[in-house]
């Protein structure tokens, strides 16, 4: 990865305007400050800093693309612990961005948030700038098909892939056993 270069990763909660109508907006703060905790704890074991927070999404960057997907997917298996909370969608792309004001503009960043948007609930959006920046993936992280993404506000189609962990075959080898 060239030293310019950023990977930013963006999360949103999916149904969080529901459950703030439906349980009312201190319980959608909590939900919030809640899936902030479980994110902040995994930032420094992946080499990645928040950016900012609005409302119940996450702005964060990362120095490696490859910890950036696989923290992509831990964002996503947090969720998923007792107590749960409303599953979150990822977005991840790698390229150039500016700083100014401890915050980060350019089109990488506009390119994460709205790859973002187009995951489904659970899913984690790797673009195929992310993929080419990585040296190599973790073992356990397997990529979807490319699909082309034709995002909001972006004037050509985004290659992407879905990000997942491998199955695991550990329940297979202690059956056998």
């Amino acid at each position: 990865m060239r030293v310019d270069q950023h990977t930013f990763i963006f999360t949103d909660m999916v149904g969080f305007t529901t459950l703030t109508a439906e349980r009312g907006d201190d319980h959608g703060a909590d939900v919030a400050l809640a899936f902030y905790a479980r994110v902040r704890a995994l930032l420094a074991d992946h080499g990645a800093e928040e950016v900012k927070t609005i409302g119940d999404a996450m702005m964060l960057r990362c120095g490696d693309p490859a910890r950036a997907v696989d923290l992509g997917l831990r964002i996503v298996r947090a969720t998923e612990v007792h107590p749960p909370l409303p599953p979150v969608r990822v977005g991840v792309h790698t390229g150039s961005a500016v700083s100014r004001d401890g915050d980060w503009y350019g089109t990488t960043v506009n390119v994460a948030a709205r790859l973002c948007s187009a995951a489904g609930g659970g899913e984690v959006l790797v673009s195929e700038d992310t993929r080419g920046a990585a040296a190599r993936l973790c073992a356990s992280i397997e990529l979807g098909e490319r699909r082309l993404h034709w995002l909001k506000n972006v004037s050509r189609p985004i290659a992407a892939h879905a990000a997942r962990a491998r199955p695991t075959t550990d329940h297979l080898e202690v059956a056998a056993a």
